[in-house]
């Protein structure tokens, strides 16, 4: 059993301080004055500077953004979000595991079905009114509603019931589920007074910075919170989010001095600032992934024998050097990497094998080209992966024809509804989670097609398994069924590409999100 099962056994058991600081301790972590628990690596030789105003330059902000947090979509308000806001449950920048946040600490039914979280006492909002369970059954009230709006309704729709019970919060579930507290993790659900039931666009917090202005789409800036619960977060005076979603403008912006941090990068431009002075490039492991995707119930997409021969007709190494310029690793045709807990690491790693994938496209007896769209849209280097793709499978006696789709529109009218495209997928806070929205036979996002009432039993099974070992057998064999019979192409995971100036310092890599799970603002800080 991982360190990160570990700790979540812990916080449910509810050890006594001593054994908690013992054992965590020993796992490698170290457990901070607001008894909360962050990897030894996530803290520099040095201690942490105050003072400053630190300045971001990010993509994805819009002039339609809102503050309701549950309408949240681009790096943007994801990481105005953990600036002005906490969760109730956080997690482990290294193993992606359950740690505690405004929940202290949970316990759950042998069934996993009724969940019982106690919550952090003398906390503040930032209007200075107390944090109370309320505030908390409140949230969850909001986002979870049928009719709600909030992105984290499809995580939440399995809740029965949310109720205060003697000073706790107790959740009680429908079916069990042994993630919940990973459900909880979900940016989306930052606590607001009152759940935000007043006012959903009233973003008073309990976060380390109070929001000061927000113009959407140009710029959101915020002051600290002298009053933050956590005293080991929440460095700088003031942050300042500017909105720069042309990436030469980004890049203009952190050479000439302007912002501290930028985000999403190419592999060129990544070589290209690693040679500039005062400037340094991150690269960060993430459950991201570029993949091309056949709809298992469309001819000739609906022969198992073509999908296996084009599955085999793709250099994964090629496409990792070439479009990704080495910062990733290797896909094997399932949605799920190291970076999650209890991922397989048995599986034979698929490779480039023309021979056998002529052999596999002979015996499908499929003839003539099959087309495959694409897009820049898709993911960054989509086009060219394609391009490589096409001239694999040439190798293999295999004829893709290139269709390629404009930018505009590409997630509406080609994502989804032709049956061979590129696509890009982010991560996901669990296999289930990840599993249950692209490959469940009932989700509307199960865009392979893949209908298997065998994997559809295990993923349910494996979601109410609070046994360890047997939960990462069964997410084994249901990696398996994608791989060998999916219409899931998936060739590589990308990592995540940012830089900074040298004066940013404390930054932590995240395998959660980018833009060290969205908590770049609250974790780092600037030397003088």
């Amino acid at each position: 059993m991982n360190n990160g099962n570990e700790n979540q056994n812990k916080a449910k058991a509810g050890l006594n301080r001593r054994a908690f600081l013992t054992s965590a301790a020993a796992a490698g972590f170290a457990v901070t004055a607001s008894g909360l628990m962050m990897p030894q690596a996530a803290f520099a030789a040095e201690e942490p500077q105050t003072g400053g105003h630190l300045v971001l330059g990010l993509d994805g902000g819009q002039s339609t953004d809102i503050l309701d947090p549950g309408t949240y979509a681009g790096s943007t308000m994801f990481v105005v979000g953990f600036t002005w806001g906490d969760r109730l449950v956080n997690t482990d920048p290294v193993t992606g595991e359950a740690l505690p946040s405004l929940a202290e600490s949970w316990t759950s039914s042998d069934d996993a079905k009724v969940w019982t979280f106690k919550l952090r006492k003398n906390v503040r909002f930032h209007d200075g009114t107390p944090f109370t369970v309320n505030d908390a059954v409140q949230t969850l009230r909001r986002h979870s509603d049928k009719d709600s709006t909030s992105a984290a309704l499809g995580l939440l729709e399995e809740i029965d019931t949310i109720e205060e019970s003697a000073g706790d919060l107790v959740v009680t579930l429908k079916s069990g589920n042994a993630d919940l507290p990973l459900l909880l993790t979900d940016y989306h659900l930052q606590v607001q007074k009152n759940g935000g039931m007043d006012d959903p666009n009233s973003v008073i917090g309990t976060g380390p910075y109070k929001l000061e202005s927000f113009e959407p789409g140009i710029r959101i800036t915020f002051s600290k919170n002298e009053d933050d619960w956590n005293e080991d977060r929440g460095y700088v005076d003031s942050v300042e989010i500017l909105v720069i979603n042309d990436n030469t403008a980004r890049i203009a912006a952190l050479s000439s001095g302007k912002v501290h941090f930028i985000n999403t990068l190419s592999p060129k431009t990544m070589s290209l600032l690693s040679r500039a002075p005062n400037i340094e490039t991150i690269s960060t492991k993430g459950k991201g992934f570029y993949s091309f995707l056949m709809h298992g119930d469309t001819a000739p997409f609906d022969n198992n024998d073509l999908r296996t021969a084009l599955k085999l007709a793709i250099d994964r190494e090629a496409m990792l050097t070439t479009v990704l310029g080495g910062y990733g690793s290797l896909g094997n045709d399932y949605p799920v990497n190291d970076a999650y807990a209890l991922a397989p690491t048995d599986i034979p790693q698929r490779a480039y094998d023309p021979e056998e994938a002529a052999h596999y496209f002979k015996k499908s007896g499929h003839e003539g080209p099959v087309v495959l769209r694409t897009s820049d849209a898709a993911f960054t280097g989509a086009v060219d992966a394609a391009v490589l793709f096409q001239s694999n499978a040439k190798e293999a006696g295999i004829d893709i024809q290139l269709k390629r789709e404009p930018a505009d529109g590409y997630w509406s009218n080609i994502w989804n509804k032709k049956p061979f495209c590129a696509s890009y997928w982010g991560g996901r806070p669990t296999q289930d989670i990840r599993y249950t929205t692209t490959q469940l036979s009932t989700s509307p996002w199960n865009d392979t097609r893949f209908k298997n009432p065998e994997f559809d039993k295990m993923l349910f099974e494996a979601r109410a398994e609070t046994d360890q070992e047997k939960r990462r057998e069964l997410y084994r064999q249901m990696a398996v069924m994608v791989r060998d019979n999916s219409g899931l192409i998936l060739p590589v995971f990308n990592n995540y590409l940012n830089a900074r100036s040298v004066k940013l310092q404390g930054w932590v890599d995240d395998v959660g999100n980018d833009l060290s799970n969205g908590q770049i603002a609250s974790r780092t800080w600037l030397k003088s």
